[in-house]
Parts: structure tokens; sequence; C-alpha cells
């Protein structure tokens, strides 16, 4: 069974950076297209950026710009680095493959708290 660990959350003022892991077991990350999903208080769960297993990103139009998704296959783990970021992206950043048929249960995610 695939397991996915967030980590990498906490509180920044406005403006600041963070840098978001997530570490995967398997084989299966190396082909696999990954996600960065995020859930902020009375939301819904909302999709931020994606990843393909060559390295091909999207974004949602609010991160464009200010948010970069990566990838190291070597070490299994997908990273989100977080800069000038706003009270809006307050919420708890969570990791999944993109695929439904590859979803794994949802987590506990990473909490990012941008406040001044």
């Amino acid at each position: 069974q695939v397991q996915l660990v967030e980590s990498g959350g906490g509180l920044v003022q406005p403006g600041g950076s963070l840098r978001l892991s997530c570490a995967t077991s398997g084989s299966i990350f190396r082909f696999s297209t990954m996600a960065w999903y995020r859930q902020a208080p009375g939301k819904e769960r909302e999709l931020v950026a994606t990843i393909t297993s060559a390295g091909s990103t999207v974004y949602v139009d609010s991160v464009k710009g200010r948010f970069t998704i990566s990838r190291d296959n070597a070490k299994n783990t997908l990273y989100l680095q977080m800069n000038s970021l706003k009270p809006a992206d307050t919420a708890v950043y969570y990791c999944n493959f993109l695929v439904d048929s590859l979803k794994r249960s949802w987590g506990q995610g990473t909490q990012v708290t941008v406040s001044s």
C-alpha cells in the first residue's frame, strides 16, 4: 500500500515563504502524475498544482507565479515551494495521486497559516 506523508507547514507572515514535502512509498510514484490540494476552513478541497512523471506542471490561477511544484523521483518525494504567501493561502495542504484510480485516502495534511 502506497502511503503519503505531508510535512513542512507552519505559521508565516504575509509575503513569506514555505516549502512543503510529501514523502511517498512505492515505485508507482515515478510513473504517476502527482498533485497538491488544499482545504481552507469552511471551503471545499481544491486542486492547487499538478506535475507529471516527466515534470510538466499546471497551477491554479490564484497561485501561478508564486508556487512551484517539483519532484525528486529518486527520493519518491513531491515538493511545493510557496513564495509571496497571502492570508488566502491559509489551509491544510494535502498531496495525492491526480488520477482517481490511484487516489489514496486523505491523511492529516500539513497546516499552512499566513497571518500578521
